[in-house]
């Protein structure tokens, strides 16, 4: 007997579905160092930091197992299971999300303080979406959801044996599980921070206004005199008896061109003094940036290798400034250079511990990770496995 085919409406309403699970999955494989941070935020916001070394790999699992669906769920792989995972998925989801765009809500509101994550992470860094957005969303893919669920014995599965079913579901999970090695191991295939050909300095640095100040003087005679700051400091050398004829009057201050500031505000490089590196090294003709968003996650083997100590020469020898930047305290710099016998200056970045900006950490998904720049734009990126 021949099998009915599904109406085009659901055969429609499954794909749809399908690929968005799979985009959802996928945007979030490419970056699964991301995906831990994630996770780690929404723990902490839940009073759950204990979570913290099981963060990066729930990350992982998470992103695996809602790439399999849509891998699934477009082939037709083990529909009534599939249908099942779909609702428990979306129904956990839609209840957390419910709560976060509530919460959110009542802490822009109306004053409380729950903490709550912000962005919710559902497309990683590819798409961002507030927590209203994101429950909006998951009305309309709970929905489907349940259309696919009440229709789920009428979808036929593929044409393949159990266990063929079960090793195409396999080959789902093994490529989101390779991209993800991939990615860890190296950098993300798709990078959203400081991308390679980004000019920094239009992001982080600012551009201060330029101004002409202008001084009045008047002599006796009523007579008038301006002059600039170059002109006054050589006023003497051409009129010897000019400050006898003429007296102070007032300073004109005027603005030539106005100061640009910097469109994300918050990148530093402090010295143990407080002062601020940043906008020099950015605009340096060449630069080696190692970065480093907490020293005590740093991997030491990199720190170690003979092939950082290459670059690190190579630089001394061409004269090419090489330095470090990292969120760790100025204290905690100072320590680890000792111990380690760093070489190199490292720049303090201030942030707050739950609020960020993280901008050291989103730089590079690798601690170490290095960043080379010219003139502010990045020419060569590097995981400490790549060095």
């Amino acid at each position: 007997m021949k099998k009915q085919k599904d109406p085009i409406w659901l055969t429609v309403i499954r794909i749809a579905l399908a690929c968005v699970f799979i985009f959802s999955g996928l945007s979030k494989a490419i970056d699964p160092v991301a995906s831990g941070i994630q996770m780690d935020d929404y723990f902490i916001s839940f009073g759950m930091g204990f979570m913290h070394p099981f963060c990066l790999w729930l990350g992982i699992l998470m992103n695996i197992a809602e790439f399999t669906l849509g891998f699934m769920l477009l082939f037709k792989i083990r529909v009534r299971l599939t249908a099942l995972g779909y609702l428990l998925f979306m129904v956990f989801f839609f209840f957390l999300t419910a709560w976060l765009a509530l919460a959110e809500h009542l802490e822009v509101n109306y004053g409380y303080h729950f903490g709550v994550v912000k962005d919710c992470g559902c497309f990683g860094q590819a798409i961002k979406m507030n927590n209203l957005e994101t429950f909006l969303k998951n009305i309309g893919l709970l929905f489907f959801t349940l259309i696919i669920f009440a229709k789920r014995k009428t979808i036929q599965d593929i044409r393949l044996t159990l266990l063929g079913q079960w090793l195409f579901a396999f080959l789902g999970a093994g490529i989101a599980l390779i991209i993800q090695i991939y990615c860890l191991r190296n950098l993300p295939i798709v990078d959203f921070h400081w991308k390679k050909g980004k000019d920094m300095t239009e992001l982080y640095i600012e551009t201060p206004a330029e101004k002409e100040i202008l001084f009045l003087y008047k002599n006796d005679k009523g007579e008038e005199q301006y002059l600039s700051m170059d002109e006054m400091n050589n006023i003497t050398e051409t009129v010897p008896n000019f400050y006898d004829e003429y007296e102070y009057v007032d300073r004109i201050d005027s603005v030539i061109t106005e100061g640009v500031h910097a469109k994300i505000p918050g990148f530093s490089m402090l010295d143990n003094q407080g002062k601020d590196f940043a906008s020099i090294y950015l605009n340096r003709n060449e630069v080696y940036m190692l970065f480093m968003h907490d020293l005590d996650e740093t991997n030491l083997m990199a720190m170690k290798s003979e092939n950082l100590q290459n670059i690190i020469n190579y630089c001394t020898q061409n004269n090419i400034d090489f330095v470090g930047i990292t969120n760790s305290s100025p204290d905690d710099i100072a320590q680890f250079i000792k111990k380690y016998n760093i070489t190199f200056p490292i720049y303090y970045n201030p942030i707050d511990p739950i609020k960020g900006p993280f901008m050291v950490r989103d730089a590079v998904r690798s601690n170490p990770g290095l960043i080379v720049l010219k003139n502010g734009v990045v020419v060569n990126k590097k995981s400490w496995r790549n060095f």
